[in-house]
């Protein structure tokens, strides 16, 4: 495993856990793909910046459990984690917020170029959390 990529990977879910927005984009490459669950590709990380704006008015969540795993050569990984969240405000197309609180197994895929995420591509079940936020 990458030392390297491990270490990246955690500095990127501890500065997501900090909402230090700053640190959290200064760790992805200028043209960072981004693969939304059961959603669009979006690339660039100005496009980045703005769906976590939305998600950050949206939602509070905090990453636990962490695992990270990483090829040899560093440049590809996946974590696996609990998002504990609270849905803050309603989400377009989701059901209606009012402070629920959820806890989601999930995980991600990421590429790794030159020292930074290339590539995140996130997974967990959509169902599971409409379930948790409509009851």
């Amino acid at each position: 495993m990458s030392q390297a990529t491990v270490q990246l990977l955690q500095n990127y879910y501890k500065a997501f856990n900090a909402q230090d927005m700053d640190t959290f984009l200064s760790l992805l490459t200028d043209d960072v793909v981004h693969d939304i669950n059961q959603g669009d590709r979006e690339v660039g990380k100005d496009t980045f910046s703005a769906f976590m704006d939305r998600m950050n008015k949206n939602y509070k969540e905090t990453i636990v459990d962490i695992v990270v795993m990483s090829n040899a050569a560093g440049d590809r990984a996946a974590v696996e984690f609990t998002v504990l969240g609270e849905y803050l405000a309603t989400d377009e197309g989701l059901p209606e917020a009012n402070g629920q609180t959820y806890k989601l197994p999930a995980g991600a895929f990421f590429d790794i170029r030159d020292g930074k995420v290339a590539r995140v591509t996130n997974y967990y079940n959509l169902e599971d959390w409409i379930a948790q936020v409509s009851a």
